[in-house]
């Protein structure tokens, strides 16, 4: 390994470029999952008459099929490595997102043998069948298969970034690389409210989802040209090839100096690092996707504030800018790691311990909330921004403990518990506002559904101490895998 200070030549900067793709990529990825979100209400269910439970038992099955593709997802894209792997699944991804508009033209064929009609003749045929249950039937169907094909190659998007991430940057800078294209998310979901509908309201429902699913086939050109290991990369100068390789774990050998054979799939599960990275990825994954998925649907049933009010808009827009605090998440390991001379990993777990102490003031976003709707969304709002702050360091916990050969396959391990965890509180949080609401059930003094988001918000509250302890208890130091 060349030591940084034997060049004298500047540091580059190239690294940061790959950063930024992968912004963009996690951008157009959340935007492709929200197209369905702010168009089924106003422009599908219209033409299909989805109910509620229609659309819910939809993006139920998303949620379990993105998490069974996580567990493989990971595999895949170090099978493939990071330039393929990354090609594919976002390749496969567009074509998902891009079928969700054929969804139309199939319930058409289906129904009525009428296929090459358009849009517009879809919708004209559909109209003419008399049964709505088979309409919604077959509509719902292709909706979820569309759905599954999304999940598959969404599913590769966090392993194949978190890999690239360990291959352009020492360990001291993931987390704060990890934050910054992390925060795409973040923006994906400011840019979907803003865009989609316009675009739905103009040119239909269907080129919502062509136009933004295309986004991703453009992305796919700018990878193929301007991503290549750091060690064969031109724009790769020989000063930021060293600060890249400081840790000197690119290519890690044995007690002999052979080249460390790669981990098999199954040998992952018997590390505890393995189960402290997935039992943190169940805990917290789900609050994020709570907050994503349940607060439009918060100020509506408890402020009545509709998602098309001009104030729920406002709401949203402050909260997801608040969120974007995040990015200071990712510098405070590298502080710790620079100035105070810990190690990578205890760095970043001194990190997420301040961050986890944030989300409990979520048990004070439903007795605040009484005096104004302005707190609870400040309060998610902060919550949020200490979520990503988590995620971007959790990843990273991957790359400090595991060789880069296994980085995107335990990765998509926890990601897949990280699905299972989200499917857990979306849809516990579904039966319980129900129940609560119906049964105007009584809970610390608030009543009815409010009652039931007030238990959400305390579970949303605690989940990243007990994530947090379980982690510390399973993997106390920094303990890289070296015995393989």
């Amino acid at each position: 390994m060349t030591d940084i200070k034997e060049t004298n030549v500047k540091v580059g900067n190239y690294r940061w470029v790959i950063c930024a793709l992968l912004f963009f990529a996690t951008t157009i990825n959340y935007m492709d999952r929200q197209v369905l979100s702010y168009t089924w209400r106003d422009f599908i269910s219209p033409e299909f008459h989805w109910t509620n439970n229609d659309y819910g038992n939809i993006t139920s099955l998303f949620s379990i099929f993105y998490a069974i593709s996580m567990l493989f997802a990971g595999r895949f894209i170090d099978w493939l490595d990071t330039k393929k792997g990354f090609l594919w699944a976002i390749g496969v991804w567009s074509v998902g997102a891009c079928l969700h508009a054929f969804c139309g033209i199939a319930t058409s064929g289906i129904l009525t043998g009428k296929w090459l009609i358009g849009f517009e003749g879809a919708r004209e045929a559909i109209a003419t069948v008399n049964k709505i249950s088979m309409i919604t039937n077959v509509s719902v169907t292709l909706f979820v298969f569309a759905r599954l094909i999304l999940a598959f190659g969404e599913s590769g998007t966090f392993p194949a970034s978190i890999k690239a991430t360990a291959e352009y940057f020492p360990k001291k800078d993931r987390a704060y690389a990890t934050s910054i294209f992390n925060s795409g998310a973040t923006v994906g979901a400011l840019i979907a409210p803003l865009t989609i509908p316009v675009i739905a309201s103009k040119f239909g429902w269907e080129m919502a989802f062509i136009i933004i699913g295309a986004l991703g086939f453009i992305w796919m050109g700018f990878w193929v040209f301007i991503y290549k290991k750091p060690h064969v990369n031109s724009y790769v100068n020989k000063a930021e090839l060293a600060y890249i390789q400081q840790d000197n774990d690119n290519n890690p050998t044995d007690a002999q100096g052979l080249p460390m054979r790669k981990l098999s799939f199954k040998e992952c599960f018997q590390y505890k690092q393995t189960w402290a990275f997935a039992f943190g990825k169940f805990m917290t994954d789900g609050v994020w996707w709570f907050y994503l998925f349940w607060t439009p649907a918060y100020l509506s049933s408890v402020y009545g504030l509709p998602s098309d009010n001009s104030t729920a808009k406002l709401l949203l827009f402050v909260l997801y800018a608040i969120t974007l605090l995040s990015i200071i998440g990712g510098w405070l390991p590298s502080y710790f790691v620079t100035k105070k001379g810990m190690n990578p990993y205890a760095g970043r777990m001194r990190g997420m311990l301040i961050f986890a102490f944030f989300p409990l003031l979520a048990l004070l976003a439903q007795p605040l909330g009484t005096y104004s709707y302005w707190f609870p969304i400040i309060i998610i709002g902060i919550a949020g921004a200490a979520h990503q702050a988590w995620s971007a360091n959790i990843f990273s916990t991957v790359g400090d403990m595991f060789p880069r050969s296994a980085i995107a396959t335990v990765t998509g391990i926890g990601g897949m518990a990280g699905g299972v965890g989200s499917y857990l509180i979306n849809k516990g949080s579904g039966v319980l506002f129900d129940y609560s609401d119906m049964t105007h059930m009584k809970f610390m003094g608030f009543e009815g559904i409010k009652s039931g988001y007030f238990i959400i918000f305390s579970i949303c509250a605690v989940a990243y101490l007990i994530g947090w302890v379980v982690m510390k208890s399973l993997v106390p130091k920094y303990k890289p895998i070296t015995d393989y």
